[in-house]
């Protein structure tokens, strides 16, 4: 079922990106962009709250549900990107205005992001190296939240 799952989200990532060039276009109101991007970012929480447990010996570790909470974080990494649309930074959202108006820094975090959740997925097959990933990726994380997210 969860491979199932996977695959399900994986091929919609896949579909969506052949249609992330103009991401302004997919979205028919500035607010859906903010749904899409809020979702995305609850997702990986969620997952990277999993792993976080079992680095922290709250949860037991399983590789298989550790493997497949990484690859789920580390696929969505990749979603709010496109729903970085103008005008979004106003509204039902923590995203600052300065992140799209430096929009070089921030997708420079954003790829900083990509590369470490990328490194989790290998890393997610052992406790002690799950544990070691643990802080870059969630350093990673907090780069941007510290600069570009309201609290």
């Amino acid at each position: 079922m969860k491979k199932l799952a996977i695959s399900l989200v994986g091929a919609a990532v896949a579909a969506g990106a052949l249609y992330a060039i103009p991401a302004a276009a997919q979205f028919a109101k500035v607010e859906d962009a903010i749904k899409y991007r809020k979702a995305s970012f609850t997702v990986m929480a969620n997952h990277v709250g999993r792993l976080s447990a079992m680095a922290k010996g709250e949860r037991p570790f399983d590789a298989a549900a550790a493997q497949n909470s990484a690859k789920i974080i580390d696929l969505a990494s990749h979603l709010p990107w496109e729903a970085m649309v103008p005008n979004s930074a106003s509204g039902d959202t923590r995203l600052k205005p300065e992140a799209l108006a430096n929009a070089a820094e921030f997708k420079q975090l954003g790829d900083k992001l990509q590369a470490e959740t990328a490194k989790l997925v290998t890393a997610s097959a052992s406790l002690d190296t799950l544990k070691a990933q643990m802080g870059p990726t969630g350093g990673a994380c907090k780069g941007c939240h510290d600069k570009f997210r309201k609290d």
